[in-house]
């Protein structure tokens, strides 16, 4: 995994997993909450079919954390991957409080076409 570079583009709501030429080879698609708390909710992760089997969505989760922790941020995950990777890293993605979950579904919701 070492020719991979994570980089977030918070603008776009991406983290992003770039190979050694540059090229996108997977991300996450996220949103911040900002109501009834500040959360990182990661929507979808995806990985380009070449590049699948590389470790790259495990990567990309396991740094959505580590940026979440560096920002006292929690996570609410909605992306199924992501859920199933924290569950097995609870020592690296704590539970996500319940509220926060239905907030940022409800969110999702109410903005059909974003993701």
């Amino acid at each position: 995994m070492g020719d991979i570079e994570i980089r977030d583009d918070r603008p776009g709501g991406r983290l992003e997993a770039l190979g050694v030429d540059g090229e996108v080879v997977g991300h996450i698609e996220y949103f911040v909450l900002e109501s009834p708390g500040r959360a990182v909710v990661p929507v979808h992760t995806i990985v380009e079919p070449a590049h699948e089997g590389k470790g790259i969505a495990g990567s990309l989760a396991r740094e959505l954390y580590a940026i979440a922790a560096r920002e006292g941020v929690p996570v609410a995950p909605l992306c199924p991957y992501v859920v199933k990777w924290a569950e097995r890293h609870p020592d690296e993605a704590p539970a996500a409080d319940p509220e926060l979950l239905r907030a940022a579904k409800d969110w999702l919701i109410s903005h059909p076409g974003r993701f």
